[in-house]
């Protein structure tokens, strides 16, 4: 398993610059939202209006039957059953945490390098 932490902004170009600039690497462009990768943290950016402190945190999978059997889990805690994104091209569901916090499950629908992320 690996993760993103994922957060809102309104300028997402001046948002590229800033981290680029501190070492981070483009690691998926995804039009209005960037996942950057620093060694073998990823965070994301997507470009939204009304931004807030909120994070999004992201678990990512290397199979759609992995985040299956993540949903069949928490199934208590989901919004909804797992579907597939076109735009990003994902199979993700969300849930809470215990204490409210936004959750996403998702694996990639294309080929992503997991290599990087193993220890």
């Amino acid at each position: 398993m690996a993760g993103i932490v994922f957060l809102k902004t309104e300028n997402l170009q001046k948002i590229k610059d800033f981290y680029s600039d501190l070492d981070s690497e483009i690691w998926i462009d995804q039009g209005d939202c960037i996942i950057f990768k620093h060694q073998n943290f990823l965070f994301g950016f997507c470009e939204r209006d009304n931004i807030s402190k909120d994070a999004l945190l992201t678990f990512f999978y290397e199979s759609v039957e992995e985040v299956d059997d993540v949903y069949q889990r928490l199934q208590k805690w989901t919004a909804g059953k797992p579907t597939k994104n076109e735009k990003y091209q994902i199979y993700n569901f969300f849930a809470k945490d215990p204490e409210g916090r936004d959750l996403e499950f998702q694996t990639f629908l294309h080929k992503i390098d997991f290599t990087w992320g193993r220890f």
